[in-house]
């Protein structure tokens, strides 16, 4: 039987309980020394920046940007703190003010009911959060939210029993505002994590979302300005860090993109930074975080969608719609999309099919985006317009249950996806080309026909690098040569983020060849993609890179490791720290990061079953065993720990019970060669001969040239007096692996039988 795997590098987010004591966080001085692109430039404040750009000053004033955070005041809270109750599962809450400040009475981390100063707020419509200080220089999010428009105190969970301890409790990382949400609410976030004490000591410029944020650090600028007009010098973008004219749209629209992806953070964002992946890992569109087709599903911020778009292939940009300093629309309506669109062919009724006015009032039906730009609710109340624009196929809603404009947004769900469909071609038509959704769909299945579905995707620049980096990662579930070879030329791509994804996702037959394929992009000019390379090299023997190689390796692992510390908060990158050590064979600093990512969040899984793999090297099966089990309670489907555990079982001599973990793995991992192979190996020691034959089959037909399969499958009919079906099998064995003596023996063996 096969060896237990190392789950290999993950990036996202998580949590670490609160230490029950209260304190408060000042209001931020800015960093003493900022760190900057151009570290001749430093952040100097927007009252620098009023004089001369008094229009843009008042745009901004009283935006989103504006009002993203503030210090709690009469005039920034907008909840109902006179004595206001609120009640959600069994646990009340209570917002009153006391000596002229606001507090809510609720519980704490420890699950006691205890009195919390609410010290900042958060966002200003629809809906607005709090901020409350804890220990270790924390600011929490309280779970509870004021409702700006219905003027009520709402749950932001409905429906969830959140305990104390969760890590989606208010006093849990969940609800961190310094990992999880200050880096877009304010002006040069630092969040400055010190994992050995456990405590942030965060830092800003300046409180909210201001002039810096998006034009770079400006002492260089303001300098310049203070120039007289006949002796200023000619300067490149006015000594400006960003440019934000004379731009593309890819350009702009990577101004607004640090805040406005779903991503992971692999160092502060210095405002200023050429190539998003210099800090961030964008996600990709995958499972749980994207629909199928890529329509949001959880709060993805835009990006993700907007690039999918024809829109952004067609040189659109954010400011095409948005005022960048109020962030408003530019026309309200159709209005908006006839800036572009011609009036006479699409804001008519033989293109949309609706009512332009219904009971005096004007149909939604009518509108662009109810149809391009359906809405979801997000943190209840908070609906957000899907980006990616595009042409509603409610018959895609029919085939993989995504949703659709018609029957799942909200204007005809009384009505079926089938009733939309149906509509929708007596209009428009049948569709005239394929969605990568069925693709995607289908890939997510494991379906074999996908495979070559996915390298055509792939291959193909007609669709968004997100979608192509999307593609890329699923044909991990399909190995082989062809995928290999995909995986080499992404390598080399122009796209950064194609790159990145070849990183983390190719998977070389040798350590010889990942020292080949990866040490050229320990020089790549984006700082993840390097990074990441070397995380990848690091387990390997050092003899196969050159000597500025391996300098180079060491410069980007002390990148890579300190990029990982700055991040344990979240429990994905203490669970990298110890995938790392455990490359590098220490498995005592192994052992103490997996236990950190579960401290911070024990729902954690990939931190809890390679925790369980370091045990039972070590022979502690009994908490191995447990571990895996606990994880097969939270996530019935998480069929890889199925796997480990029925491995386990195994060696424990535990055989009946192996077999029905077997069985759930490669049920549900049916492309899974190596849990088809031990499913059958076991099926054939318990004499369910049948069964057995079948499993050994899948498996060699997933890997028909592996020498192990070929070798049970010939052992398999050799033991039952079934020789011809061996010795076909060893005259492959042979063609296959012409250095091994096994196929020729067995050959021998039935020839002179």
């Amino acid at each position: 039987m096969d060896n237990w795997r190392i789950t290999g590098a993950i990036a996202l987010f998580v949590i670490v309980a609160a230490i029950p004591l209260y304190v408060a966080l000042e209001v931020q001085d800015p960093p003493d020394e900022p760190e900057v692109t151009d570290s001749a430039s430093t952040f100097v404040g927007r009252e620098q920046c009023i004089d001369c750009h008094t229009d843009a000053y008042e745009s901004w004033l009283g935006s989103h940007h504006d009002d993203a955070m503030d210090v709690a005041s009469e005039e920034t809270v907008l909840g109902d703190f006179d004595d206001a109750e609120f009640e959600y599962n069994g646990i009340p809450s209570r917002f009153f003010r006391r000596d002229g400040k606001f507090f809510v009475h609720t519980e704490g981390p420890d699950g006691e009911m205890d009195d919390f100063e609410i010290q900042y707020t958060f966002g200003v419509e629809p809906l607005q959060q709090y901020l409350i200080p804890l220990p270790g220089g924390r600011l929490q999010a309280l779970s509870t939210a004021w409702d700006v428009e219905e003027e009520r105190w709402f749950f932001l969970y409905p429906g969830q029993d959140i305990e104390a301890g969760n890590w989606l409790h208010w006093t849990r990382n969940g609800q961190n505002w310094n990992g999880m949400c200050a880096e877009c609410h304010s002006t040069n976030l630092r969040k400055n994590f010190d994992a050995e004490t456990n405590t942030f000591h965060t830092e800003w410029s300046e409180i909210d979302v201001s002039c810096e944020a998006c034009h770079g650090p400006g002492s260089r600028h303001v300098e310049w300005a203070n120039i007289d007009a006949m002796g200023r010098p000619v300067a490149d973008n006015y000594d400006l860090a960003v440019s934000t004219s004379g731009i593309d749209n890819e350009q702009l629209v990577a101004i607004c993109a640090p805040c406005h992806q779903r991503r992971a953070e692999t160092g502060d964002y210095d405002h200023a930074q050429v190539d998003l992946l210099e800090n961030l890992v964008p996600s990709l569109l995958v499972e749980g975080v994207y629909h199928v087709d890529g329509q949001i599903l959880e709060e993805d911020y835009v990006w993700g969608s907007f690039v999918q778009s024809k829109m952004y292939e067609h040189d659109v940009r954010c400011d095409d719609c948005h005022n960048v300093h109020s962030t408003k629309l530019h026309k309200e309506g159709n209005a908006l999309c006839l800036q572009c669109h011609i009036g006479d062919v699409y804001d008519t009724y033989d293109h949309h099919f609706h009512q332009q006015v219904v009971e005096g009032e004007p149909s939604d039906g009518a509108l662009c985006v109810k149809c391009h730009m359906p809405e979801q609710p997000f943190m209840v109340i908070d609906y957000r317009a899907d980006h990616s624009i595009r042409i509603p196929r409610p018959d895609l809603s029919v085939e993989l249950g995504v949703p659709n404009a018609c029957s799942t947004s909200g204007c005809h769900d009384d009505q079926t996806v089938e009733w939309a469909a149906e509509h929708f071609t007596a209009w428009y038509g049948t569709a005239r080309r394929p969605h990568f959704g069925t693709v995607m769909a289908a890939a997510r299945s494991a379906e074999p026909e996908a495979e070559d579905d996915l390298h055509g995707i792939l291959e193909s620049e007609l669709y968004p690098v997100i979608v192509r980096a999307t593609a890329l990662n699923a044909l991990q579930a399909y190995p082989g040569e062809r995928t290999n070879d995909a995986m080499r030329r992404a390598l080399t791509d122009d796209d950064s983020l194609l790159r990145l994804t070849a990183v983390d996702a190719i998977n070389p037959q040798s350590p010889e060849l990942l020292a080949n394929l990866l040490a050229p992009l320990l020089f790549d000019p984006v700082r993840t993609v390097r990074i990441r390379a070397a995380a990848r090299l690091a387990p390997i023997n050092r003899e196969y890179l050159q000597a500025h190689q391996r300098e180079a390796l060491d410069t980007q692992l002390a990148e890579y490791i300190d990029s990982e510390k700055r991040n344990l908060d979240f429990a994905a990158a203490g669970a990298n720290l110890a995938n790392y050590y455990m490359g590098q064979q220490d498995y005592v600093l192994a052992e103490r990061y997996y236990r950190t990512a579960l401290d911070v969040d024990d729902l954690f899984f990939p931190a809890k079953m390679n925790l369980a793999t370091l045990l039972a090297q070590q022979g502690d099966n009994a908490e191995a065993e447990g571990l895996l089990r606990e994880v097969l309670d939270d996530y019935p489907e998480q069929y890889d720990t199925a796997y480990s555990l029925a491995l386990l079982l195994a060696g424990l001599g535990q055989l009946d019970e192996s077999l029905n973990y077997l069985e759930q793995a490669a049920t549900g991992m049916p492309r899974h060669s190596r849990a088809q192979y031990n499913y059958g190996l076991l099926l054939a020691q318990l004499s369910r001969e049948e069964e057995a034959e079948a499993a050994l089959s899948r498996a060699l037909k997933l890997e028909p040239a592996s020498f192990d399969y070929l070798y049970a499958l010939i052992d398999f009919y050799y033991k039952r007096g079934r020789f011809d079906e061996a010795l076909t099998l060893a005259e492959r064995m042979i063609e296959a692996h012409p250095a091994q003596r096994f196929g020729y023996d067995i050959r021998s063996a039935i020839k002179n039988r």
